[in-house]
C-alpha cells in the first residue's frame, strides 16, 4: 500500500483540480484549480521515474546498481516551466475580464457579454 501512496495521490490531487475546474464559480478558483492538475501530473512524472534504491545517472563511473530515469525529470521541469507561464496568462485574463466586467463569476461574464 505505502508503494502505492504517490498514485494515489496524483489521483487525488487530480480529483481535487479537475472538480475546481468543472464546479467553482471564480475564475481565481479555476485557476487554482488548473494549477493542482498540473501539479498532479508532475507527480505522476516524477513517480515514474523512481527507481527504489537507484542512483543518479550523473556518474561516469557508476556502480552497478540501478539507476533513476532521466527522462521524466526532464519532462517536469518542462511541464514546470509550461505551468508558470499557463498560470501567468490565466491569471492576466482575471485581471483583464475583472476590470471590464467587475467581476470574476464567468455567469455573469457570459450575461454581459451580448
Amino acid at each position: 500500500m505505502l508503494g502505492n501512496l504517490p498514485y494515489i495521490t496524483v489521483v487525488i490531487v487530480a480529483g481535487i483540480g479537475i472538480y475546481a475546474m468543472m464546479w467553482k464559480r471564480n475564475l481565481i478558483k479555476v485557476v487554482i484549480g488548473v494549477s493542482l492538475l498540473e501539479s498532479a501530473v508532475n507527480l505522476f512524472l516524477v513517480s515514474l521515474g523512481y527507481r527504489a534504491g537507484g542512483v543518479a545517472p550523473i556518474y561516469t563511473n557508476a556502480p552497478s546498481t540501478k539507476m533513476v530515469l532521466p527522462t521524466p525529470q526532464a519532462l517536469t521541469l518542462t511541464s514546470i516551466v509550461i505551468g508558470v507561464a499557463v498560470d501567468a496568462l490565466l491569471l492576466s485574463f482575471c485581471v483583464v475580464i475583472y476590470r471590464h466586467y467587475g467581476t470574476l463569476d464567468p455567469r455573469k461574464v457570459r450575461r454581459l457579454r451580448g
